[in-house]
């Protein structure tokens, strides 16, 4: 067991002599703009046509070397695997993908909203 004392109940350690705590630096600029929006999409786009390459590939891969075996047990297991495998690569590709478009159509939206004008509330 550890005693835990407060800091005020210690007779070495007077509450005055302690340093003040270090302010934290601010925060960065949170602001999302046309232009991040752009490089985001690029760069999920990017990501996108490397996993559906990789899908393309694995998918091929797996038609090029049939499943060679008599035990129905380790065939079941291997298409199951099989489908797993195409399965995830295609579901990332597709997030890259949709992640892709709807930072494009948020860089188009920010632009429309900038270049419409603001009605004031009556």
């Amino acid at each position: 067991m550890f005693l835990i004392l407060p800091i005020e109940s210690h007779p070495s350690w007077p509450m005055s002599s302690l340093p003040d705590p270090v302010q934290p630096a601010p925060p960065p600029s949170k602001t999302i703009t046309p232009w991040k929006c752009l490089r985001g999409s690029v760069l999920a786009a990017i990501l996108a046509l490397l996993l559906y390459r990789l899908t393309t590939a694995i998918a091929q891969s797996f038609a090029a070397h049939p499943i060679s075996t008599h035990n129905q047990i380790t065939y079941n297991l291997s298409v199951a695997v099989r489908t797993l495998v195409v399965g995830l690569s295609t579901m990332a590709t597709a997030i890259f993908a949709i992640a892709a478009l709807g930072l494009v159509g948020l860089a188009i939206q920010l632009v429309v909203q900038k270049f419409k004008p603001s009605v004031p509330p009556s």
